[in-house]
Parts: C-alpha cells; structure tokens; sequence
C-alpha cells in the first residue's frame, strides 16, 4: 500500500528521519506540500515521553489543516527507539486534504520507517490526541472496550483507503460516501440527454466547492468525440451514441471518464476516480438514466 498517491518523501525530510531515528529528537511533524512530504516542525527532547508529549504534540495541531506526526517514546525495540505514528484529520479540513493525507499514511510509515513505529493515533479533535487520550488509546486496545468514534473512524479509514494507480486504464477503488453533489443546471441538462434533447453533456468537478458542474452541453457528433477531451485536465463525459446493431437503430447513453494522466495533479486524480461510481449511482438511480456502457477513455471505446 506504500506510495500509493505518487507522493514521496523530499531528500531533505528522508536524512532528517535517519538523524532522528537516533534518538535526538522527540517529535516530527510531516505535511503535504507541492505533493512532496516534507518537514513540517520537529521539538527536540526536554523531559520523559509523558512530560513533554502535551506541550509538544497540541500546538502542533491546525485546526484546518491534517499533518502526521512521528513522536518519540522512551522505550526502545531491536531497532532502536519506538515511536508512536500519529494521524490527524481535523472535522473542518476539506474532504480532498482529508483523502490526500488518508492515502499517503502508508507511505510516511514507509519513510520512516515502519519497524520503528509501536502504535498508532487517528484523531479528529485535540482531544483524541493528547495524553489522556492517547491514554485511553492504549488502554481501549489492551481491553475488550467498545472502540472510541476515532479508533471507528480511522478503521473505516483503513477499510476505504484508495489505492491510486496513476494510468487511465487502470481499475480504481473509492472512499465510500465521497460525493460531490451534481449542480441544478448539471441535473438539468442530464435529464435533457434522457429526453435526448440533447446528445451530449460534460461535467467537471469543482475542487473548492466540492461540487459537479456543468461545464456544455454541445452537439457532439460521434467524430467530435475525441476535440470534446480536454488534454490537461480530467472530465466526466455522457454521449448519446446512436448505431445499428443487428439491423436494430439504438440510442445508447455512454458514459466517459477521461483522464490525461500526469498533466493532472494528484489530487485532481484522486478525487475524479474516488467521485466516479457515486455519480453513476446519482445518475442511474436517482435521475433515472439507463447507461449502456462505461468507459475511461475515448480513444478505448471507439477502437
């Protein structure tokens, strides 16, 4: 499951892990930024694990923004000293930092190093994530107690976690329950396709909004299909394909999912694969349109 959204760690954080490791320093913070893990703050150590760990763990913690942070315990395995690997996801971050960080977990504990992690902290409030609460944490694990709504959330985490594949003919799993909702005027020109007033509908997600927009509704011809895909970003197509098969005229509506690889951002291709099946659901199920056939590129479909 490592590296699975592209992201590495940058050089500089990767010799800043080897320094730390050697017991110097008590607490790493890792973010995201310019799709690259790098280091985000680090405290060095000043008392026991316990003492320090409020004052160094809390105002670390944004409340918009998630982040990882590595902190150092006072107990050591065969590879030196454990660490406890810590997740936070803050309730107001936007849903697409929420994925990012959820899928590149893995990786960071790659990075670093994973024989060197104890245990593991998900929290979506300061409280999850201070030493009561990580109190709790352990004791919740060593008992037969009812999992905290952190520990839930992150084993749903774990359960929905998107291994992203960066090719458009790869097959993608999605973090259930991810849905940009469809805009009116895009609900409106999709009923307009099932009343084939119209042949053709593009949509497109809005990254800040969080929403599907409509982005035309063109008369499209079957030969205009491939000009109707743009080459630096992703967009989701229907197309009333009208053919003859077997001496029978049909009207079929095909949906396509196209994606011009590396010219997307990672985030761009995470959320268009992770939003995918949720508007399928939307449009064959709530709006009632019958989809003949799926397809990821155009260029696919018509060879």
């Amino acid at each position: 499951m490592a590296h699975q959204t592209g992201i590495h760690a940058t050089p500089e954080l990767k010799e800043f892990f080897a320094k730390a490791r050697n017991g110097s320093v008590r607490l790493i913070k890792v973010v995201i930024e310019d799709e690259q893990l790098v280091l985000g703050a680090y405290k060095e150590l000043s008392g026991s694990w316990d003492r320090d760990y409020d004052s160094s763990v809390l105002p670390l913690l944004d409340e918009t923004q998630p982040c990882y942070i590595l902190y150092r315990l006072d107990t050591q395995n065969a590879q030196g000293f454990e660490w406890l690997f810590i997740s936070w996801s803050p309730d107001n971050s936007p849903v697409r930092l929420k994925m990012l960080y959820a899928a590149t977990r893995a990786t960071v504990k790659k990075e670093f190093g994973g024989g060197h992690i104890k245990d593991e902290l998900f929290g979506t409030l300061k409280e999850d994530l201070s030493l009561v609460g990580y109190k709790k944490h352990v004791s919740s694990c060593s008992a037969p107690a009812p999992l905290t709504a952190a520990e839930r959330e992150l084993q749903e985490i774990k359960i929905s976690e998107v291994k992203t594949e960066i090719n458009v003919e790869s097959k993608h799993q999605t973090l259930q329950g991810l849905v940009f909702p469809l805009r009116p005027e895009a609900e409106k020109a999709i009923l307009l396709l099932k009343q084939k007033k119209l042949n053709y509908v593009q949509l497109k997600l809005d990254l800040e909004k969080e929403t599907t927009e409509l982005v035309h509704t063109n008369p499209t011809e079957i030969a205009d299909l491939p000009r109707r895909i743009p080459d630096d970003t992703a967009r989701y197509h229907l197309f009333l394909y009208k053919h003859s098969h077997e001496g029978d005229y049909l009207e079929s509506v095909v949906f396509i999912y196209s994606m011009p690889g590396y010219n997307c951002s990672i985030k761009e291709r995470m959320l268009y694969s992770s939003c995918k099946n949720r508007l399928l659901d939307s449009v064959e199920q709530d709006l009632q349109l019958e989809i003949a056939k799926k397809v990821i590129s155009v260029c696919q479909w018509l060879t």
